[in-house]
């Protein structure tokens, strides 16, 4: 398992990147003004600040390397629905 630390940087490098391609669709879009282009940036701060705070306080009972292991496919998993509604800009 990575530390807490690089860990929480991948996720903050994966919402910025993410925040470059938002921008960058909604710029060279085919309309600028898309009604959803402000629940799709609000839903990368979310996913960002809910990830990095589950980081530093894991669930009690739960052995570290499966919790961990499960906060990364979410994230994931996350993070493809974000693209995907970002794709349909």
């Amino acid at each position: 398992m990575a530390n807490k630390k690089t860990l929480k940087k991948q996720i903050n490098l994966i919402c910025e990147e993410l925040f470059v391609d938002f921008v960058a669709a909604s710029l060279y879009g085919n309309s600028p003004n898309h009604p959803e282009a402000e629940t799709i940036l609000l839903s990368i701060a979310k996913v960002q600040k809910n990830y990095i705070s589950r980081i530093s306080h894991p669930e009690p009972g739960m052995p570290a390397k499966q919790y961990y292991k499960d906060l990364k496919e979410k994230f994931s998993k996350e993070v493809i629905e974000i693209l995907d509604h970002i794709n349909n800009l």
